[in-house]
């Protein structure tokens, strides 16, 4: 268990892992009855935020890069701001069938009588501003951007990353979310924003600015499907 917390990779992967899991999951559970309404499938969302929240908790000790962060530049938090209000833009204004993958009826957190639920619409807010950037950079550019560029990533700097391993993960980054089109673009913009600057947190408050953007534009205009 040991090395398990204290292998780079392991930490990397593992939280990540545990919600593409969760995700493949969803769908099984519905067609066994386990989730047997909305609202069961609802809680399934919160929960998955919970246990990739206790994943990164667990693994933190292992972030050298969060807690010895490189130096960066105020021009590079400007560009975190720019780039994760445009990433924004460029996903609600790319909808069209083209762009989508796959369409669902979202995240709708509504009590029993109809009304919003605020407990469940904060919760899953915060989970998908806060928990979500942070363990989606640390998989995408912190480990396989790196690791594309040579196995031993942690060797890797930053600005030492070539066009292959900037591409593949933009690629792959696409297709995790439905919105492809709109995803190889915020891929390509977070691994610029890492290249650029050497420092994680760069990437990750351009991505926190994008969906805290995004899941406070969905509460207020009630655009489910965008969660």
């Amino acid at each position: 268990m040991h090395r398990w917390r204290t292998d780079p990779a392991y930490a990397r992967c593992i939280p990540f892992g545990l919600f593409i899991a969760m995700l493949v999951l969803a769908p099984y559970l519905w067609a066994l009855g386990a989730l047997g309404s909305s609202d069961a499938a609802n809680w399934l969302v919160l929960g998955r935020g919970a246990i990739v929240a206790l994943a990164l908790a667990w693994f933190w000790p292992t972030y050298s890069e969060l807690s010895r962060p490189a130096s960066a530049r105020p021009a590079d938090w400007l560009l975190a701001a720019a780039g994760g209000i445009a990433v924004f833009l460029l996903w609600i204004w790319f909808d069209q069938d083209w762009a989508v993958l796959s369409r669902s009826v979202g995240f709708i957190p509504h009590d029993p009588e109809g009304g919003m639920d605020w407990f469940k619409a904060l919760a899953r807010l915060a989970g998908f501003a806060l928990v979500v950037p942070l363990m989606e950079e640390l998989f995408w550019r912190s480990f396989l951007l790196r690791w594309l560029e040579r196995h031993d990533f942690l060797s890797v700097e930053p600005r030492q990353i070539g066009a292959r391993a900037f591409f593949i993960t933009a690629a792959l980054f696409a297709l995790e979310h439905d919105r492809w089109f709109a995803g190889v673009i915020a891929g390509a913009v977070y691994a610029a924003l890492y290249i650029r600057s050497g420092n994680l947190w760069v990437p990750i408050a351009a991505h926190v600015v994008t969906n805290a953007v995004l899941g406070s534009w969905i509460l207020y205009t009630q655009n489910w499907r965008f969660w």
